[in-house]
């Protein structure tokens, strides 16, 4: 068996692959033909490959010869420069490779793939925006890509055992995952997800999340990674094993609690404790700082916080399915519902929200127009709805 190819994403960074599928012709034939003679264990991973790149590239237009070539020089380009590239960061475990592999070749980012990780260098921000445009609730775990329409709730055995149940239709999944596994939970805009870890932990993750996490946890502490989004989490007690969540900015050691951690790209980075104790630890500084029930700390760009007290029912509320505010903002108040249910906002710079706060709770209904309706009696003004859009003007 050829080592090199380990798994079926490895083709999808492969040179002569890429050419064989973008460019074929009769040496190109030959060569994967004599391949899979030789290597005929390696078959179904070709396969895979070859399903995999049509699916999601080469049928979303008929490309043209001249498009083919220009598509596999920039392919080409972007593998001589990952050679380049010596500095590389954990990004994700290996079983995601499939799902990016091929979105991180067309888009000229680092990509570049060591042993059993998947690791990038810069652009991680771009990259888990990529991973935030499927529309679907994404679970990777292993070498196998989950996709549900649908909100769910994952319950992870310490046995290797994923439950998986679909709001609205009660559908129900089980899943085999290996005990070693590091997995990932997708949550685009628009979906929520509740995951219940393996130790006990119960996290709720908000729309436009990506996670990290664990089959079970075997090493000395228990740790998780977010990567974008917001999760409120409720921590299993265990005072041999701390629990800690890693974020780009900082991570959170958790002491036996209930809080929440927002690090959305578009918003400051925040921690708010609701019970319990939580240390936070900037990847700048050393120092820990300690919050205590009902404060919030915001992480700024110095690797220091600022820390004030909070009514935690702001922070939280949308995990119970409303958003509660007290004189926010009306631009905070849109990119919150935008997120939500998906949406982006367009009102000019004269619209009354401008100048508007909003004080009170919007319940997010199924019904958008209820929403908006309350949305509109606000600020006084009207909206129109266009596809993905909401355009705000003046009464």
């Amino acid at each position: 068996m050829d080592n090199t190819y380990s798994h079926f994403s490895n083709f999808l960074k492969d040179e002569k692959f890429i050419r064989w599928q973008l460019m074929p012709d009769d040496d190109l034939n030959e060569y994967w033909a004599n391949f899979i003679r030789e290597n005929p264990e390696l078959e179904p991973d070709i396969q895979k490959a070859v399903v995999y790149l049509k699916n999601k590239v080469l049928n979303k237009s008929q490309l043209s010869e001249n498009e083919r070539i220009k598509l596999f020089d920039r392919i080409q380009n972007t593998l001589n420069r990952n050679k380049r590239k010596a500095k590389i960061r954990r990004f994700i475990q290996y079983g995601a490779a499939a799902c990016i592999a091929v979105a991180l070749l067309f888009s000229g980012l680092n990509y570049k793939n060591l042993g059993k990780k998947t690791l990038i260098s810069n652009g991680e921000e771009q990259i888990v925006g990529n991973l935030l445009k499927n529309k679907d609730i994404q679970l990777i775990a292993e070498d196998e890509l989950y996709n549900y329409k649908n909100n769910i709730e994952v319950k992870i055995s310490e046995k290797g055992t994923a439950k998986i149940v679909q709001s609205g239709n009660n559908n129900q999944q089980q899943i085999n995952i290996a005990q070693s596994s590091f997995n990932k939970l997708i949550v685009p805009y628009g979906k929520r997800t509740q995951l219940n870890l393996s130790d006990g932990t119960k996290v709720w993750l908000n729309s436009g999340s990506v996670l990290e996490f664990p089959t079970r946890f075997t090493g000395k502490n228990r740790e998780i990674r977010l990567y974008s989004g917001e999760i409120f989490l409720e921590v299993a007690h265990n005072k041999n094993k701390s629990f800690i969540v890693h974020t780009s900015n900082f991570s959170v050691k958790v002491y036996g609690t209930k809080f929440n951690v927002s690090a959305y790209a578009d918003s400051p980075h925040s921690v708010v404790l609701v019970e319990g104790r939580v240390g936070l630890n900037s990847v700048r500084k050393t120092d820990e700082i300690k919050l205590v029930p009902n404060e919030l700390a915001v992480y700024s760009g110095n690797g220091s916080f600022r820390k004030q007290k909070v009514d935690v029912d702001q922070y939280i509320s949308w995990k119970n399915g409303y958003l509660s505010f007290d004189n926010t903002p009306m631009s905070e108040v849109l990119k919150q519902i935008g997120r939500y249910y998906n949406l982006s906002f367009n009102y000019d710079k004269d619209v009354n929200l401008q100048k508007r706060t909003c004080s009170g709770k919007i319940y997010l209904s199924d019904n958008l127009d209820n929403v908006m309706t309350t949305v509109a009696l606000l600020t006084s003004t009207r909206y129109e709805k266009q596809n993905n859009q909401i355009y705000i003007v003046n009464n």
